[in-house]
């Protein structure tokens, strides 16, 4: 006997998931300790619903994660592909310290669940984004030569060290320019 197909997911259940995870990006960005009824109620579904999706805050914050990551990774060969290579290693930088903010009060949580890294689906993906931006930069003489994308990603790890509270922004700019410098040729 043949086991049935999965049934596609309604679209209205599709909406549901994306508004849940829409909102729940905004208010953990806002304060890590952000309430899942504050978050269905603010996505305008029952807490039912939320949990259904998501039957715990780690699975949220997981999927949040997961989401994030990989629209990092999908972003920059698009960026490459757009920009001159220094515009669009900025571009992708401005997007991870974005990231950078969700991350901030819920790291623990991540590390918990990808075992501090190690066993991270991203990590490799994530480190050959970063080369693709800067293969592009050294390639048109933009950025130095031979830099290792896991030197880059160690540097861009301080975003998620940063309170958002606490002038997060003007502070990311400033370390993202820093970063920047020091990878120019």
């Amino acid at each position: 006997m043949n086991p049935q197909p999965a049934k596609p997911t309604r679209k209205d259940a599709r909406d549901n998931r994306a508004r849940i995870l829409a909102v729940a990006r905004e208010e953990i960005a806002a304060s890590s300790t952000a309430s899942l009824t504050a978050i269905a109620r603010k996505a305008e579904v029952g807490i039912g619903t939320l949990y259904r999706h998501f039957p715990t805050r780690e699975a949220l914050i997981l999927e949040l994660y997961r989401t994030d990551l990989q629209y990092l990774i999908d972003l920059a060969p698009r960026l490459r592909d757009e920009h001159p290579p220094l515009t669009a290693l900025r571009l992708w930088f401005d997007e991870v310290a974005r990231y950078g903010r969700l991350k901030f009060g819920v790291s623990e949580v991540i590390h918990a669940a990808t075992d501090n890294g190690r066993e991270d689906e991203f990590y490799g993906p994530f480190v050959r984004a970063i080369g693709v931006l800067l293969d592009a930069g050294a390639a048109d003489g933009s950025l130095k030569p031979g830099i290792d994308p896991e030197d880059v990603l160690l540097q861009l790890s301080v975003l998620w060290r940063i309170d958002p509270a606490r002038d997060g922004e003007a502070r990311a700019t400033r370390i993202m320019g820093l970063i920047v410098d020091g990878l120019r040729a």
